[in-house]
């Protein structure tokens, strides 16, 4: 009885049986006064037009019956995959989808589910990847300080100036890195605080730009800043300028030589605009699509070269959603540049 497709069954026979009952009941007292009236001789006995009525009513019941189990599991079939799909969800099998057919509602929940599905199952894989890649970034800095500080104690080697420098650059990339952990952690619990004040975003990105100019000018690119109005309103000017030399930096590091950087800004009624352009290797459709998750390099070799943690990024996409904002990232693919964009509501 706590089948849905029963109840379905009992109350789709149930109706059928109640109209025909009544249907039943009104001819019987039709009958009974044509019985009593004697007015109409040629119609057929009332006695005969019941027992026809009450096979009829039968007939209804059975196939009422049938019609309605039919029906009700056609209808509850649905539901009952969904049912099994979850339990599946729940034992941790999440490739598990279900089929986005029936009704419109059905549809509509089965698309909802087979999205929910989807999601874990890219927050499961999110997670296994974050394990692994903290693993990997975390163990070449300390082999490299282990290896050195082995062969000093071994006696091979005597530290000299240059090795010092590069155990110490080791030792910077490992606070590189959880400090940067820190801040993403900090952003995805809602315990990143911010300092709200009055800010002017002319200035800011001016001074970013100025402060990153040695390194455009060392590979002979070109940076622009265009900006006609003034850009004023309320942020973490810290984070912002976090932002901004994170976007920036990531354009110098990317574009070729004699390549161009345009950043523009303008304001609205949605907030402040910032929009970073360059003219370097641009991104597939596929690296648009993972380029702010943890640890994404789409040149890996040149990123860990120049010292990245992969978490740039990632960093801007949660101080930027920290404020309320959104960030986006454009290209039309491999060689024709990239561009990537934030709003922070004012």
């Amino acid at each position: 009885m706590n089948r849905l497709w029963v109840r379905l069954s009992l109350m789709i026979s149930g109706v059928l049986f109640f109209m025909f009952f009544l249907q039943f009941l009104s001819i019987s007292l039709d009958g009974n006064r044509i019985d009593d009236d004697h007015s109409s001789p040629t119609n057929a006995p009332p006695k005969e037009i019941q027992g026809r009525l009450i096979e009829f009513m039968l007939l209804s019941l059975a196939v009422g019956t049938t019609g309605g189990v039919v029906i009700a599991r056609i209808v509850s079939n649905p539901i009952s995959n969904l049912s099994q799909a979850a339990q599946h969800i729940g034992k941790g099998e999440l490739d598990i989808r279900v089929p986005e057919k029936g009704s419109q509602e059905i549809v509509e929940l089965a698309q909802a589910f087979n999205k929910m599905a989807e999601d874990l199952q890219r927050s499961q894989t999110a997670r296994r990847n974050l394990v692994a890649d903290v693993s990997h970034e975390l163990r070449t800095p300390l082999t490299v300080l282990e290896g050195n500080l082995r062969a000093v104690l071994d006696h091979v080697y005597t530290l000299d100036e240059t090795e010092v420098a590069n155990l110490y650059e080791q030792t910077r990339h490992l606070i590189r890195l959880v400090n940067d952990l820190r801040e993403i952690s900090l952003a995805e619990s809602g315990q990143m605080i911010l300092e709200k004040t009055f800010t002017d975003f002319n200035l800011l990105i001016n001074e970013t730009v100025q402060a990153l100019e040695p390194l455009s000018a060392e590979k002979q690119i070109q940076m622009v800043y265009e900006s006609t109005h003034p850009l004023e309103g309320t942020a973490d000017s810290i984070r912002i300028r976090q932002v901004l030399f994170n976007l920036i930096g990531n354009a110098i590091r990317y574009t070729p030589s004699n390549g161009r950087i345009v950043v523009q800004a303008k304001q609205d009624a949605a907030g402040i605009h910032i929009r970073v352009q360059d003219s370097g290797n641009g991104l597939t459709q596929e690296e648009l699509f993972s380029v702010f998750d943890r640890f994404y390099r789409a040149d890996r070799s040149r990123s860990r070269e120049t010292g990245g943690t992969g978490l740039g990024l990632s960093i801007v996409k949660a101080i930027v959603e920290a404020h309320g904002g959104s960030v986006h990232a454009e290209s039309k693919g491999k060689g024709f540049g990239s561009t990537f964009s934030f709003l922070i509501p004012c």
